[in-house]
């Protein structure tokens, strides 16, 4: 039994933008445009998923002194 290797955020977002031009085409039916769709909401949450944890990684900062903090973006 092979392992399914986990996709990366990017391949994540060139998987969902062809699924969207798919969908915008107008050429699919309503079958497959619903299974397409249920395919672009597992692929949003994949990237949501991953944004996530890039922001937690992002908002931990090392010092000078190595102690980590939070970092808060201003907006």
């Amino acid at each position: 039994m092979s392992e399914k290797k986990e996709q990366t955020f990017e391949g994540a977002v060139k998987d969902l933008e062809k699924i969207v031009n798919e969908l915008e085409s107008g050429e699919l039916d309503l079958d497959k445009s619903i299974e397409k769709y249920t395919e672009a909401m597992k692929l949003i949450a994949t990237c949501e998923k991953k944004l996530n944890a890039a922001t937690k990684t992002v908002n931990k900062l090392v010092e000078a002194n190595g102690k980590i903090v939070d970092f808060e973006v201003e907006e």
